[in-house]
């Protein structure tokens, strides 16, 4: 083993063992099926506690890298090249939960003092329109975070802001085209295939299974489109693993196709971090990455935004910048300074800590 533990990074100790092990199954350092050394040898080896080595492994389980086995340890569940699922059931029994948090904690007072703020800062350009693709300074502030809470680095150039996602889901079909096939998750947020279907597109829905759809739906299909949700996908509340998360890449690439990457609530993970998304492991051509702030501040805040992958910018602007921008400037110059300093990152904190309490004492 060569796991070490950089005890100047500002980085946690378990955080750096966690992407260290988890870069080695990427890798096919461990393959499918491997063990993996035991908490007490790589607390050893590393100079942590076998505390840290299991919040690590706890992390690459939720995260579907891994598996614990009672009495026998960490098996690696990750494959690169191999995507048919072990025991793959299209009769899995998928169960109906709703997993919309109503948390109740979002800080008003905290946001009433940055209208405030941004009224005195701003003065009369608030009344200005904005920019076509969403204020500079709200793109860029959405750049940033991104950065640091999702591991997606994009230039401010790539997000495009929009009045929510169905707004967007509008847009991508009139730009990817209303003749292609839109493949769905079965089931899924039904309004996701009302706006598809009243946009005039065909919509395919895949059956899931219990990691995100099922391979054989996926192989059967024609579409060229595919619109999932992989973190907790509604209403079924199914998670797709890393292994799934590949496939749908694999999946894409090989027919050309794009990725409508529907990040819905993932903020709200039990995780000590964000879940992997997608477009973080194909941010070039294929995945389109869609979140809004609805869920996270305000169902009233109708302001969503998309992330373009490079290949795609030049494109879509080429035949969409026309397009005026559905978010009054004053809105988007509000959530660009709630995110800048701070406040939208400590309100997402403060709630997962509580989301995590609860969790445990279930």
């Amino acid at each position: 083993m060569k796991y070490s533990i950089d005890t100047k990074s500002t980085k946690k100790a378990y955080m750096q063992l966690y992407e260290q092990i988890r870069n080695d199954i990427i890798n096919s350092i461990y393959k499918y099926g491997d063990k993996l050394p035991s908490k007490r040898i790589l607390a050893e080896e590393t100079l942590t506690s076998v505390i840290t080595v299991e919040h690590a492994y706890g992390i690459l389980c939720d995260e579907g890298y891994i598996e614990s086995r009672e009495r026998c340890g960490y098996f690696v569940t990750y494959r690169k090249n191999d995507f048919v699922p072990i025991a793959e059931n299209e009769n899995h029994d998928i169960s109906l939960s709703n997993h919309h948090y109503h948390t109740n904690e979002f800080p008003f007072s905290v946001l009433a003092k940055t209208m405030r703020n941004v009224i005195s800062k701003y003065g009369e350009n608030i009344l200005v329109k904005s920019p076509n693709a969403g204020c500079t300074e709200l793109r860029k502030a959405i750049s940033d975070y991104l950065a640091r809470g999702k591991g997606i680095n994009v230039s401010y150039n790539q997000i495009v802001i929009g009045s929510g996602a169905e707004y967007l889901y509008g847009l991508i079909v009139q730009f990817l085209g209303r003749d292609k096939i839109y493949a769905l998750e079965n089931p899924s947020y039904e309004k996701i295939h009302s706006v598809y279907r009243a946009n005039g597109a065909k919509c395919d829905l895949l059956k899931l299974g219990r990691d995100g759809i099922l391979t054989s739906q996926l192989t059967k299909t024609k579409a060229s489109v595919l619109h999932i949700t992989p973190f907790r996908s509604f209403p079924s509340g199914i998670t797709a693993s890393a292994s799934k998360r590949n496939e749908y890449i694999k999946w894409a690439n090989d027919r050309k196709a794009v990725i409508i990457e529907d990040d819905f609530n993932s903020e709200f993970t039990v995780s000590t971090k964000n879940e992997d998304t997608v477009f973080s492991l194909e941010p070039v051509r294929s995945v389109i990455y869609v979140n809004t702030f609805t869920k996270t501040i305000a169902p009233s805040m109708r302001i969503g935004y998309m992330v373009l992958p490079e290949e795609l910018v030049k494109p879509f602007f080429d035949k969409m910048g026309f397009y005026s921008c559905t978010v009054p400037i004053f809105d988007q110059y509000v959530l660009a300074e709630f995110i800048s300093n701070g406040d939208f990152e400590r309100h997402i904190n403060r709630t997962r800590r509580k989301l995590r309490q609860i969790h445990k004492n279930k």
